[in-house]
C-alpha cells in the first residue's frame, strides 16, 4: 500500500470511529458524519480503479519499451559480405565431381559471416538475406554454377561453350534460420575463370525476422 492510499483509508477509519463514539459527539454531528461516509467510499473506490488503470498503463509502457529495445538491438546487426574467387588468371576446372568454391578475396565482411577459408556463408541471425554470384570464363568448356542452401540447390547460371569469352550471373532473396549455411558450388564438367576480379560472391542481411 503506498503514501496516498494509507491516509484516505486512515483518515476514513478516523471518521468511523467518530461516529461510533456516542460519548463525544451529539445526535445531529454523527448523522452529518454518517452522510459524508458514501462519499468516502466512493472515492476510495475512484481511487482504487485509477490505481489499477495506472498499473495496466506502467506494464504498456514496459512492452513498448522492450518492442523499441529488441528494434534498436535488430538494426545495429548488419550482415554484409562480397569476395573473388582470387586464385590468379586461371582456369578453375573442369572437375569430374562438384566442388565448393572458395572465394579466398575478401573485398567486405561486415558481420564476419562468410569465411575465407571454406568458403561458406553461415547465417548469424534468422532473417531474409540477398546472395548474387557472377562469373567469367574462356569459352572453351560449359561454365555452371549454383548457390546451394545447406544442401539444397537454389539458384544456377551457366553457359554453352563459345568461341568468344562468356559471363554469367545469378541472385535470390533466401530466407535463413540461425547456423544455415550458403555457398556455391561449380557444376562438375564445368569452369570458371579464377582471377582477382571477375568471378565473385556477395551477399547482405536484408531484414530480420
Amino acid at each position: 500500500m503506498n503514501f496516498t492510499t494509507f491516509w484516505f483509508v486512515l483518515l476514513f477509519c478516523g471518521l468511523v470511529l467518530a461516529q461510533e463514539d456516542g460519548n463525544t459527539a451529539g445526535t445531529e454531528e454523527n448523522a452529518g458524519l454518517h452522510s459524508c461516509f458514501p462519499d468516502m467510499c466512493d472515492l476510495l473506490k475512484e481511487f482504487s480503479a485509477m490505481t489499477e488503470k495506472l498499473k495496466a498503463m506502467e506494464t504498456r509502457l514496459k512492452e513498448s519499451e522492450n518492442q523499441i529495445t529488441d528494434l534498436k538491438n535488430k538494426e545495429r546487426i548488419k550482415v554484409i559480405f562480397s569476395a573473388a574467387k582470387g586464385d590468379g588468371n586461371i582456369d578453375i576446372g573442369p572437375f569430374n565431381t562438384a566442388k565448393t568454391l572458395i572465394y579466398r578475396r575478401v573485398i567486405t565482411n561486415i558481420g564476419d559471416a562468410y569465411n575465407r577459408f571454406t568458403g561458406i556463408f553461415v547465417a548469424p541471425v534468422a532473417g531474409v538475406y540477398y546472395f548474387s554470384i557472377f562469373y567469367h570464363a574462356g569459352g572453351r568448356y560449359p561454365a555452371s554454377l549454383a548457390i546451394y542452401k545447406n544442401d539444397q540447390v537454389t539458384v544456377m547460371t551457366g553457359h554453352n561453350p563459345s568461341k568468344s569469352a562468356i559471363n554469367g550471373g545469378n541472385a535470390v532473396f533466401l530466407q535463413l534460420q540461425r547456423g544455415d549455411q550458403v555457398f556455391v558450388r561449380l557444376v562438375r564438367n564445368t569452369y570458371v575463370w579464377g582471377s582477382l576480379y571477375h568471378t565473385t560472391f556477395s551477399g547482405f542481411l536484408v531484414t530480420q525476422m
